[in-house]
């Protein structure tokens, strides 16, 4: 492990997504420890105050819900641990709203599932949502929609959902708050030799040797999840800091450079990877050929694409779509996410955004591909 930890990484940071395990909003199982809580709310509100956007992961919901209804073991039926979610909600979004609201800062609450982040057009849905609330300022209270799920509910899942939001919204760090200090070489309740890791590359598999592999006692809904999390989260640019959520005023210090926590490092800076993706992407299902008018504000001004500039549509694709961008030549210049499915897209052809609502009966986006979805291409860039 060569690698150091580099401060200036959250310093830097301006979009940042926040997990919280469950041990620790609940106290270990005893309830929402308002005081933890608050004290998170309040580094939250002043990195917003800071200009920072920030989203909150949270756990906890089957916990407080088990709490809340007397249980004193966790069940194993899952209509009741979905019962017991459901019930916890109630009390978990609360406290961080009250909180947040003490600290003059709004907050949101969404509820995903895996399956909203598999479907396309419910991917961008999600995506347009949450970047819309960081807009305004507010910060978004996640949890996965426990109540609703098919699968068992899992420890550790929301390791896995904190990377898919941070995914969904290309943020630059995934910060995972948990109870234990950091990543070690070994388990150091077992292994008096254990040393601490201050940073390495996520995705790097000695890393899941250390944790103890997915088959361990230590891995099961522990430092492993943590791990592969990182390794998805460094998918679209976002290194990951896996600190002691109980650090005193740990996201402040953080954010000012102090070397807190295992850094698990990006390999591949935010917009390369997104770049790369789109560059690469292979199952392209339609095209838009655009006007001359259209390329330079593409290629050389960097904008959005508007229907106004479209002049035609080709193929059959779905809103989330990668989609190729054509000059009036018939040469891509462009690949981005398509707001608008193709028999939508059709009736825009060269309509100012004030035509959306009469020729659709509604208005999802004023743009057929806003320009932090969209990457030129090889063959535009020369």
């Amino acid at each position: 492990m060569k690698f150091t930890q580099d401060p200036v990484l959250l310093q830097q940071a301006h979009r940042i997504v926040v997990k919280v395990g469950s041990s620790l909003v609940t106290n270990e199982g005893r309830g929402l420890d308002e005081g933890a809580i608050g004290h998170w709310c309040e580094q939250l509100a002043a990195l917003v105050k800071q200009g920072r956007e920030v989203i909150m992961v949270s756990s906890g919901a089957v916990a407080e819900g088990m709490k809340r209804l007397g249980w004193s073991v966790r069940p194993k039926e899952i209509h009741e641990l979905q019962a017991a979610a459901a019930v916890g909600q109630m009390g978990l979004v609360q406290m961080y709203e009250t909180k947040l609201r003490e600290s003059h800062i709004g907050s949101a609450q969404v509820l995903l599932t895996h399956a909203d982040l598999a479907d396309r057009e419910r991917y961008l849905n999600a995506r347009s949502t949450l970047l819309t609330l960081l807009q305004l300022g507010v910060v978004p209270v996640i949890n996965e929609n426990d109540t609703v799920v098919n699968d068992e509910i899992k420890f550790g899942d929301n390791d896995t959902l904190g990377a898919l939001v941070a995914n969904l919204v290309e943020a630059d760090v995934l910060i995972i708050l948990t109870d234990q200090k950091g990543l070690f070489t070994a388990d150091p309740r077992r292994d008096p030799a254990a040393t601490f890791v201050h940073a390495a590359r996520a995705g790097d598999p000695d890393l899941e040797r250390m944790a103890g592999g997915a088959g361990s006692g230590i891995g099961k809904g522990g430092m492993i999840t943590k791990i592969l999390a990182a390794k998805r989260a460094a998918g679209s640019g976002a290194s990951t800091l896996i600190a002691w959520g109980r650090e005193p005023d740990v996201l402040l210090r953080l954010a000012k450079g102090e070397p807190i926590g295992t850094w698990l490092l990006a390999q591949t800076p935010k917009n390369q990877a997104r770049k790369r993706w789109m560059a690469d992407h292979l199952q392209m299902r339609g095209s838009v050929t655009v006007d001359d008018g259209a390329v330079l504000k593409l290629v050389d001004e960097g904008k959005s694409l508007l229907p106004i500039g479209m002049t035609a549509v080709e193929g059959d694709f779905s809103r989330g779509d990668v989609i190729a961008i054509r000059a009036p030549s018939g040469l891509e210049i462009a690949r981005g996410l398509a707001n608008y499915a193709s028999a939508e897209a059709r009736l825009l052809c060269r309509k100012p955004s004030s035509e959306f609502e009469r020729l659709l009966g509604y208005v999802a986006e004023t743009e057929m591909v806003h320009r932090t979805n969209l990457v030129l291409t090889k063959t535009a860039e020369g």
